[in-house]
């Protein structure tokens, strides 16, 4: 996956040259496609010279047609890496100090939009990051009222697109309480045969989630031309955006307010709850519980009769507007290209899905601190900054890179966490129960079983007996002790 953190303002040289190796490709990637003509393409290069863009730190800027048809030909040699520019080139970071301000204009008026916040701040302080990075910044601060800001976005009204996998459209579906917890469904349908390309339901709203669903789609189903998400927290996050780059596929949000383009999927949501939801019905703890169960295991279960239905049910049935069952569609389709999926490799789906953050190498260790933990790394690499590579759900291998050159992994030094905080469980960790074990009784028997006798504390705390009270056989203040027989007064016969 991407870069996890999601940070608006670009720190670093490699963090900046990766936001505009992605930026160039999101430019192109309508102009990348084989099957257009060169009047078709020659179109599309014009238009995006001809138009004022946003760059990743929040820059206004237009690029020449030749600028433009050079970036399509580094592509095509080289693919993304080939987009990323040489670290003399990388643009001017972003300024902290407006994006203070930002949060300011939106703290004191939530109900301002990230629009009205880029207009204020052109008007106030002459220029304004996009409207994408205020809303990312708005969603990292948790600010009132951050959903759905952006007003810019592409929007593709009543498009059908030609052939499968020309373009996915993603969402998600707020669906039934498993043990007292919501569950979200994010999906991807094919906008040509209605197929349900990646699904997967959880018991949150996020990023990783977000990947549980798309990658085993890509892996089965082949890379799509173009993906079309909404503005949701999961679908801005810096993460898709390099993903999609990676694997060249173009990015595309829809304008909030606007759901023209992701009505087909809205349409299947609606298929979801009238055939699979209604035969779903919200449970407790206490209602998993009583069926021996706990929510990971409801959770498993909801998956597998969902996969069952979709398969079984939805892609074999004809679809009322295409008049096709959307499994014969997605078919068909391919069979009339004569191309098959084009299915990525899995190194190149593990790069994309990799999560990635930069580091400082410590000039002293050679270490590097990530999320706490503590990494040796390669000694030529003091005091240089290097990207790190990992699966959330394992921060034991991590991959280390300096200006896109691979070296040896990084070795855990101090690991205190083996997974990315936003990488947690479906069902929080269970506390044994209780095992009802005193361990001070079983050394007490222990000692029992090894001395035989008990002492006797109670005559050790009483007050000794008088001479009048002693034994005949006793020595004036002398006790007798366990198992040792008293001493006899001289003279007297043993």
């Amino acid at each position: 996956m991407g870069q996890g953190c999601g940070d608006d303002v670009v720190r670093d040289r490699g963090e900046r040259v990766a936001a505009v190796a992605v930026f160039r490709f999101q430019l192109i990637s309508a102009a990348i496609d084989e099957d257009l003509s060169g009047r078709a393409r020659g179109a599309l290069v014009r238009e995006v010279a001809a138009a004022w863009h946003t760059d990743p730190f929040g820059r206004r800027v237009r690029y020449s047609r030749d600028t433009v048809d050079r970036w399509i030909r580094m592509w095509r040699q080289g693919g993304f890496e080939a987009l990323v520019p040489s670290m003399r080139m990388t643009p001017l970071r972003t300024d902290a100090a407006i994006l203070t301000v930002a949060e300011a204009l939106k703290r004191e008026n939530p109900a301002r939009t990230a629009a009205q916040v880029e207009r204020i701040l052109i008007r106030s302080q002459g220029w304004s990051p996009s409207q994408s990075t205020l809303l990312r910044l708005f969603h990292r601060l948790d600010l009132p009222g951050a959903d759905g800001q952006v007003t810019s976005g592409e929007v593709f009204g009543r498009f059908e697109a030609g052939e499968p996998n020309q373009m996915w459209t993603g969402d998600a579906l707020h669906g039934r309480r498993i043990g007292g917890r919501k569950t979200y469904l994010f999906a991807f349908i094919d906008d040509h045969s209605r197929f349900v390309t990646g699904y997967r339901w959880g018991f949150a709203e996020d990023t990783v989630r977000l990947a549980a669903a798309l990658r085993p789609g890509l892996e089965h189903h082949g890379i799509p031309q173009a993906v079309y998400v909404d503005n949701g927290s999961a679908y801005v996050d810096a993460w898709l955006a390099r993903a999609c780059a990676k694997l060249g596929i173009r990015l595309t949000h829809s304008t909030p307010g606007r759901p023209q383009g992701r009505g087909k999927i809205e349409r299947w949501f609606r298929t979801v709850n009238e055939q699979f939801l209604v035969e779903v019905k919200d449970s407790t703890v206490e209602d998993l519980s009583a069926q021996g169960i706990d929510q990971g295991a409801a959770l498993l279960e909801l998956n597998r009769l969902f996969k069952a239905w979709v398969e079984t049910v939805y892609h074999t049935r004809v679809h009322t507007e295409t008049d096709q069952s959307p499994l014969e569609r997605w078919r068909t389709g391919f069979a009339r290209s004569g191309t098959g999926p084009r299915v990525p490799a899995k190194e190149d789906l593990r790069e994309a899905f990799a999560w990635s953050q930069f580091r400082t190498v410590n000039r002293k260790t050679a270490t590097v601190s990530l999320l706490n933990n503590i990494y040796e790394v390669d000694p030529a690499l003091t005091g240089r900054r290097v990207e790190l590579l990992f699966d959330p759900f394992d921060l034991t291998d991590i991959t280390v890179r300096l200006h896109g050159r691979t070296f040896a992994k990084a070795v855990p030094h101090l690991l205190g966490r083996h997974s990315h905080p936003r990488a947690r469980p479906e069902t929080p960790h269970q506390p044994p129960a209780p095992t009802h074990i005193d361990y001070l009784n079983l050394v007490a028997a222990d000692h029992h079983d090894a001395v035989g006798t008990a002492i006797n504390f109670h005559a050790l705390t009483t007050t000794p007996p008088t001479d009048t009270d002693q034994a005949p056989d006793q020595v004036p203040g002398q006790m007798p002790l366990p198992g040792i027989p008293a001493p006899t007064p001289e003279g007297t016969a043993s």
